[in-house]
């Protein structure tokens, strides 16, 4: 039976990233989600961060993965009970999805796929294995050198100097390892009139890093795809891809869009769709495509563009807790906003001697 009129009941959510860009949309858009109360238990290994101020109760807790993170979480949800734990945080994927069956034990759902399913979207490495040659599925030319000596023979081997390469960790967050290698950059431009963020480098520049360096890194060494950008967000429930949204990818900053509008594009959400089957997605789940390509995946919330009532991760949240069926889900796909558009912009609080806030 539905549960998706307002029913007075609170919902308690507890979530990562408390600190992350979307944090403060995310914190308002779940508290006015139009449905019912919704209680706020925000987590994140800072003690500054915006959840600490907006969300009903903070709690700080251990780097992912760190020792005692495990237990830290355990303990938070024994003395909270939220209903839902929501991911919105890169780093805390893989230790959250490997207790699901723990926390779920304890009461608590687990917005979020399988473990299984998190190895594979959280390695760019093992998702373009799998994807390599599944149909309707385009993946960038890559290739995996293990030593320093095999990357630059490799990089040849691409058309490296004629050709621009690009190279990215396995595993990472945001733009974290990612440069373009390219020989056609003015080094003295890069310097004088680049922003610090500017990602080129040389192969030699590459070679001087690591030159020496015993403990070559996993980094994938790719073709530069360039093109129409889009990320997209689907709301997942055993293999369906039951609400898929595609947002232009118009600019962006510290590596997350900060300008986008959400388009009609039936082509790249048949893509989705063959990708949350394939891999028996749930729940949200992210996606960035470049010219048509899938170049990564997240399985965690990220930026939405929200409009009244149409809160993804809301939705997501009341299909894990029965608020809401499956095919409900599906039919909003009727109600996307579609020309919506979002603006992302730095915005503050003001903490006084006593710890008090105002913003």
């Amino acid at each position: 039976m539905s549960m998706n009129n307002r029913t007075g009941r609170t919902v308690s959510v507890m979530f990562t990233g408390a600190g992350a860009p979307q944090a403060s949309t995310l914190i308002r858009k779940l508290r006015h989600n139009g449905d019912c109360p919704c209680r706020l238990i925000a987590l994140d290994m800072n003690d500054e961060v915006i959840g600490r101020y907006w969300a009903d109760t903070f709690h700080k807790i251990p780097a992912a993965g760190a020792p005692g993170y495990v237990e830290r979480i355990k303990e938070i949800i024994a003395a909270e009970k939220p209903d839902a734990l929501l991911n919105a945080s890169e780093m805390d994927v893989t230790p959250l999805a490997a207790i699901k069956s723990d926390i779920e034990a304890m009461g608590t759902k687990f917005i979020g796929p399988s473990a299984e399913a998190v190895a594979i979207l959280s390695n760019k490495r093992k998702l373009y294995d799998r994807f390599r040659d599944v149909s309707g599925v385009k993946v960038p030319e890559y290739a995996t050198p293990a030593t320093l000596q095999e990357f630059v023979d490799t990089a040849h081997a691409m058309g490296y100097p004629d050709r621009d390469l690009c190279f990215k960790p396995h595993q990472s967050k945001g733009t974290r390892g990612f440069r373009i290698l390219s020989e056609k950059q003015s080094r003295r431009d890069l310097l004088l009139n680049q922003k610090p963020t500017a990602r080129y480098m040389s192969l030699g520049e590459f070679v001087s890093i690591f030159e020496g360096d015993s403990d070559f890194p996993q980094l994938l060494l790719m073709e530069v795809v360039a093109g129409e950008e889009f990320d997209c967000m689907a709301v997942a429930y055993e293999g369906q891809a039951l609400l898929c949204t595609v947002k232009s990818r118009e600019s962006h900053r510290w590596g997350v869009i900060d300008r986008g509008e959400l388009v009609r594009r039936p082509d790249i959400v048949g893509v989705m769709e063959t990708i949350a089957k394939n891999l028996s997605l749930s729940y949200n789940i992210l996606f960035q495509f470049i010219d048509g390509y899938l170049i990564e995946m997240g399985p965690r919330t990220s930026t939405y563009i929200f409009d009244e009532h149409f809160c993804e991760p809301w939705i997501a949240i009341k299909l894990g807790l029965g608020m809401i069926t499956p095919e409900e889900v599906r039919a909003l796909r009727e109600k996307i906003p579609y020309g919506r558009r979002m603006l992302r912009y730095m915005d503050q609080v003001f903490l006084a001697p006593d710890g008090s806030w105002s913003n």
